[in-house]
């Protein structure tokens, strides 16, 4: 048999050289493979992410409106609290904010030597307190309690029940508590049909911070619920078998399986709260005011309404509310810190 050239002596031929690139597609082959600098670091530019995230960015549009129209737009308002403001000084009260004269910080003199603004503090701080001790932990405990139960009926029935009193408003809420714990309400009323002497505790200023306690814990502690038992959802049940496995109880699995798995929405929650820690309340308190006094009710949400609506101090009332918000602002950077050093995310990481 006749061999071709180029061809093996079984009849296969060689591979074909491999011919050496020329400097044009080495550097095409190289520019393809060796990223660019800003995209090695991670960036990308600004037109990209546009492009890439229209959807998502179009989506969040009216929400963004909202927020500019009736959150931040206002907070323009908020210079009239170093003037001396009087919408009726024009025809126009917004035209009224150019025409109003300036004090300076002399609105913020006025609140610090008011008694009345330091008794309201007070009692925010003290329902503050109140509230986070007594209040944030019952949705903690009963979103647990509720998990533990295994009939998924059973525990669907008891989540809606406890959910709810949030669609309550608040006059249905004071209006429940008058008709079980008020003067004429059923608890007053047995104890005087068996011959003991009735109470009425709506009208008990002494125990009105532990009164609207119980009034948030009653009508808001079912949305708590919902937001832990989520969490709870996400949890690995291969975790409760391992731990089971290894001679665990119900107790050392919640105390080393559940509760770890809470922490983060515990403390995104908890610094939530503190940056609402001046604001307890104004529809809650300002139903029962004449009921328990001013003394024992005013807070900083009703003290700011009594002064700027009632009165028609709107400079003095403005100087108030932005000293609360700066400070609210405060608490929620100090809590987000706190939790960056205990290892949570909180609400936001750098």
């Amino acid at each position: 048999m006749s061999l071709t050239a180029g061809s093996r002596p079984d009849g296969t031929r060689p591979p074909a050289a491999v011919e050496e690139p020329t400097a044009a597609v080495a550097a095409a082959v190289t520019k393809e493979r060796v990223p660019h600098k800003a995209a090695k670091a991670g960036k990308v530019s600004f037109m990209v992410r546009l492009r890439r995230d229209r959807t998502l960015i179009l989506m969040t549009l009216p929400v963004i409106l909202l927020l500019l129209v009736f959150n931040y737009v206002p907070l323009l308002g908020n210079v009239v609290a170093f003037q001396e403001y009087d919408p009726y000084v024009s025809s126009n009260g917004v035209t009224a904010i150019f025409h109003s004269p300036w004090v300076g910080v002399e609105q913020f003199s006025r609140m610090v030597d008011d008694p009345l603004f330091w008794g309201a503090a007070k009692n925010t701080l003290v329902l503050f307190v109140l509230q986070l001790v007594l209040f944030f932990p019952i949705p903690i405990a009963l979103a647990l309690l509720i998990n533990s139960v295994i009939r998924p009926r059973v525990r669907a029935v008891a989540q809606a029940i406890m959910y709810l009193p949030h669609f309550f408003s608040w006059v249905l809420v004071v209006t429940v508590f008058q008709q079980i714990f008020g003067g004429a309400g059923i608890i007053a009323q047995t104890l005087e049909d068996h011959g003991w002497s009735g109470f009425d505790l709506m009208t008990n200023a002494g125990l009105f911070k532990y009164l609207v306690t119980a009034q948030a814990v009653w009508k808001d502690a079912g949305w708590g619920i919902i937001v832990f038992l989520a969490a709870l959802a996400a949890v690995s049940t291969d975790l409760y078998e391992a731990a089971a496995m290894d001679g665990a109880g119900r107790w050392r699995r919640m105390w080393h399986v559940t509760l770890p798995a809470l922490r983060p929405v515990i403390a995104l929650l908890l610094v939530l709260r503190v940056g609402d820690a001046l604001s307890v309340g104004f529809e809650q308190f300002l139903l029962q005011r004449d009921a328990v006094g001013v003394g024992a009710s005013e807070v900083l949400d009703t003290y700011v309404w009594n002064m700027g609506i009632q009165n028609g101090d709107f400079s003095y009332a403005a100087a108030v509310g932005l000293v609360k918000g700066a400070i609210g602002v405060c608490l929620v950077l100090g809590a987000n810190k706190f939790a960056h050093l205990l290892g949570e995310q909180g609400v936001y990481h750098k």
